[in-house]
C-alpha cells in the first residue's frame, strides 16, 4: 500500500497567499497527484469551487472566491467593480458579485453555474495598465470612475465625497484620471462635485449646503473643515463669528448629541454663534435655512442680504 500523499509545503504556502484558492494546474505543478486531489475533495477537507479551481478549506471565505475569479480569468486578470471598491475601503460590505477584468488580448472562460463572477474584457486605454495590491485589482481612480459610470446621478456625490474623505483617492487624482477617458458618463456632474470637494466639502450634506444654501442665495463664502479646539467645524464664517454645523444621519443621537452640545457651548464661550442643521433642513427647506443664516450674519455685521433663488 502506498502512503497517502499530502500537500507539499510549497503548495500550502501558495494556498496561504491566495486565501485557499488553487487552480488544478497549480496543484499538479507543485507535486500533488490527481488521485490525492480527488481524495482530499471526496473527504471534504478541500472543496471544488468551479471548474478547475479548488479550495483548501471546505468553507471558503469571500477572498477565496475573489481569487477564484482571478484564477479562472488567467494571467494579468484584475478585480474591479464593487469587489475592488471593498478591498480599497470604499465599500464596506463584500459584494455578492465579483467583477474580474482581463486585458483585451486575454479572453476568459466562463465558469459553470452558479454565476458568482462577472468577467469583463478591458478596452485599450480606458483603465490604467498594471495591477495594484494583493489580490491584484484595477487602480483606485479607475475603481471610482467605473462606479461613477454605473451609479445614478443622485448617488454620485455620496460616492465621490466618500472616496475623497476616506483617502481612497484625491480630487486631483480623480480629475486627471477622468481626463484620460474619452467617454465618461456624468462627466459634467463629476467635475462640479470635484470642484466642490476641492473647497473642503466632505459629505453630500455639506455639498448640498454649499450649493443650495450658500451659493444659491449669495451668502458669504464660508471656510470648510476648520480645525479648532480639537474638533473640526463644518462651515466657519470667520469674519462674523458664525459656525454652521451640519448633522448627517449618523452620529448625532445619544452620546453624539451630548458631544454636539459641548461643542456648541465651547464655541459660545469663545465668542462664536452656532447654527446646526440636519439633512431634512438643507434638502427640504434650503431657502428658509439661507434666510436664517443670512439673518444671523446680518446681526453679526454682514451688510448684505440673501438673494432669491428660483425656488424662493
Amino acid at each position: 500500500m502506498h502512503p497517502r500523499q499530502i500537500p507539499s509545503p510549497a503548495l500550502l504556502r501558495l494556498a496561504e497567499a491566495q486565501p485557499s484558492a488553487l487552480s488544478r494546474e497549480q496543484v499538479l505543478g507543485l507535486g500533488l497527484s490527481r488521485h490525492a486531489l480527488a481524495r482530499l475533495v471526496a473527504e471534504g477537507r478541500w472543496c471544488r469551487l468551479t471548474e478547475g479551481i479548488v479550495s483548501t478549506t471546505p468553507r471558503p471565505e469571500w477572498l477565496t472566491l475573489a481569487w477564484t475569479g482571478l484564477l479562472v480569468a488567467g494571467d494579468r486578470a484584475r478585480l474591479g467593480g464593487a469587489a475592488a471598491a471593498h478591498l480599497i475601503g470604499l465599500v464596506d460590505a463584500a459584494p455578492d458579485e465579483i467583477v474580474v477584468w482581463s486585458p483585451a488580448d486575454a479572453p476568459t472562460r466562463q465558469p459553470p453555474p452558479p454565476y458568482r463572477w462577472r468577467f469583463r474584457v478591458d478596452r485599450h486605454g480606458v483603465r490604467g495598465t498594471g495591477a495594484a495590491g494583493h489580490p491584484p485589482r484595477i487602480r483606485a481612480t479607475d475603481v471610482v470612475l467605473d462606479l461613477v459610470e454605473e451609479t445614478g446621478a443622485d448617488r454620485l456625490t455620496d460616492l465621490v465625497t466618500t472616496a475623497v474623505q476616506r483617502r481612497v483617492v484625491t480630487a486631483g487624482q480623480l480629475r486627471r484620471a477622468a481626463g484620460r477617458r474619452s467617454l465618461l458618463r456624468h462627466r459634467a456632474l463629476l467635475g462640479d462635485v470635484l470642484d466642490d470637494v476641492a473647497t473642503g466639502t466632505q459629505s453630500p450634506l455639506e455639498r448640498r449646503f454649499l450649493r443650495d444654501v450658500e451659493r444659491a442665495h449669495g451668502l458669504p463664502a464660508g471656510l470648510r473643515q476648520v480645525r479648532r479646539a480639537g474638533t473640526v467645524a463644518d462651515v466657519l464664517y470667520a469674519a462674523f463669528g458664525l459656525l454652521v454645523e451640519l448633522d448627517g444621519r449618523i452620529g448625532h443621537d445619544g452620546a453624539g448629541r451630548f458631544r454636539d452640545m459641548r461643542r456648541d457651548n465651547r464655541a459660545l464661550r469663545d465668542g462664536l454663534v452656532t447654527l446646526r442643521y440636519g439633512w431634512s433642513d438643507v434638502t427640504g427647506r434650503p431657502c428658509a435655512v439661507a434666510a436664517e443664516v443670512g439673518s444671523v450674519l446680518h446681526r453679526l455685521g454682514w451688510d448684505g442680504t440673501p438673494d432669491r433663488c428660483p425656488r424662493c
